[in-house]
């Protein structure tokens, strides 16, 4: 059994998951408290520990101290060090064969207290001899602060659960409605500037609301691992349809590329805009209407937020990517418009653009300044359909259209289609008509005939 002290150790930082008054507890701490710390040989190895002693600590550990030893509060000498940072110790403790997932009087493992005071050292540490995350990087201390869209993960069942939209989400069941769920691994918010962005991104989810965007509905961000909890459309995405249907009407394919513009409108027109990067059939998904809602925002940037790496084809699908992406350019909303454009193209074409080529050879196609090819016949594309597909695919990104303009340009398009499906009509029914009055004056004629005949007789 673990050897405990009757004291508290009151120097350096303190567990993360303290509430505030230990604070003002450890201000009381007599000096009682402080002469028996300094007695007690478990205390005084805690003591080495916040100093960095190594050696210190070897000579006390040499002596027979329990290494786990905890003071009042379950404290150990590896929480110490942990909060500290200081790796050589940790590791020391850790060879000495301390608990790595210890636990104090609130819960907190030594790994949580490296996470809370960024000892990134340490988390790393830790990590390599098996302690596990138990506090999500945006953990707060107190109840008012936890967010809005928190879901408690013990509300999230997983039972049945399976892998959709690429791997990405995979389904869940939340309360008794299926929902897709993306996990993310606790070495993705390592660094503070990518917590700081996975804040502000989901500080702009949880605002979206939009009938061709797939809605979010929460997160969990109190406990590890985090996840992203959004809508589950089981009808599938883009590419399964396509795939099932090769090309597709004229009217559908408008119908569709209305949708996916509208929704994408609405990201782009957000203050700051939501640049979506991943566009494609796979991210593109069918409500129970038929109506396309544009989803997965896995490499999704907000326009405000700095990039710190290019984007790559292990990010994403490379087939739909603007070329300014692939060249390390810098760009905007517009490289949304260029993928736009390939899916367009694509639904009317009835297969994937380039598809006689691999991913890269599509993307150098692109920065050569190639386009697919329009092999289906003219009346395939109704009149301004393909000069649009032309003007967003544009290799000058500022040439590119807005999905405001592109939203027009389409209702226009539809309109023209609907006019033109009227006068097919009218025709049609106008020769009905005729040949019913020629019917009705052919038998009254003949009626005419057959009374003269008998009054003859």
């Amino acid at each position: 059994m673990d050897a405990k002290a009757s004291v508290r150790f009151t120097l350096g930082k303190q567990s993360s998951l303290a509430p505030e008054r230990l604070e003002e507890e450890l201000e009381e701490e007599s000096s009682d408290d402080e002469l028996d710390a300094g007695i007690q040989p478990g205390v005084r190895l805690m003591y080495l520990a916040n100093e960095g002693d190594v050696e210190g600590m070897k000579d006390v550990l040499d002596t027979g101290v329990d290494v786990n030893f905890k003071d009042i509060d379950d404290r150990t000498a590896l929480h110490i060090a942990a909060c500290q940072g200081y790796a050589d110790v940790v590791a020391l403790l850790i060879e000495r064969k301390a608990i790595v997932d210890c636990k104090d009087r609130w819960g907190s493992t030594p790994l949580a207290d490296a996470i809370y005071y960024k000892k990134h050292d340490v988390i790393k540490l830790l990590e390599e001899n098996g302690a596990k995350p138990l506090m999500a990087p945006m953990h707060v201390k107190h109840a008012r602060e936890v967010p809005e869209y928190e879901i408690n993960s013990n509300d999230l069942d997983f039972t049945s659960s399976k892998d959709i939209t690429k791997g990405t989400f995979c389904l869940a069941s939340w309360r008794g409605t299926e929902v897709a769920v993306k996990k993310f691994r606790e070495e993705v918010f390592a660094v503070e500037d990518k917590v700081r962005a996975f804040r502000d991104e989901l500080a702009i989810l949880q605002k979206i609301r939009h009938p061709n965007v797939v809605q979010f509905l929460g997160a969990v961000t109190q406990s590890s691992p985090m996840m992203i909890v959004m809508e589950y459309l089981p009808k599938g995405d883009l590419r399964e349809y396509l795939t099932s249907r090769r090309a597709l009407r004229p009217s559908k394919a408008i119908r569709f590329a209305l949708d996916i513009a509208r929704g994408m409108n609405y990201l782009h027109e957000n203050k700051p805009a939501i640049i979506h990067r991943d566009l494609e059939p796979s991210n593109i998904l069918r409500d129970d209407a038929g109506h396309l809602k544009v989803a997965d925002f896995g490499v999704s940037k907000l326009l405000t937020v700095k990039e710190d790496r290019p984007l790559t084809c292990q990010d994403t699908s490379c087939r739909y990517v603007a070329p300014e992406v692939f060249k390390s350019e810098q760009y905007d909303t517009k490289v949304d418009v260029f993928s736009f454009a390939l899916i367009l193209q694509e639904m009317i074409e009835g297969c994937p653009p380039f598809s006689a080529k691999n991913e890269m050879e599509a993307l150098e196609a692109y920065a050569s300044k190639d386009r697919p090819p329009f092999t289906a016949p003219a009346k395939h594309y109704p009149h301004g359909l393909k000069e649009l597909i032309e003007e967003c695919w544009n290799e000058k990104p500022a040439k590119r259209p807005s999905f405001k303009q592109i939203i027009s340009k389409l209702e226009h398009i539809q309109r023209n289609q609907g006019v033109k499906r009227r006068w097919k009509v009218q025709p049609f029914c106008f020769q009905n008509f005729e040949e019913m009055l020629r019917r009705e004056h052919s038998d009254l004629t003949s009626r005419a005939d057959s009374s003269r005949s008998a009054n003859s007789i």
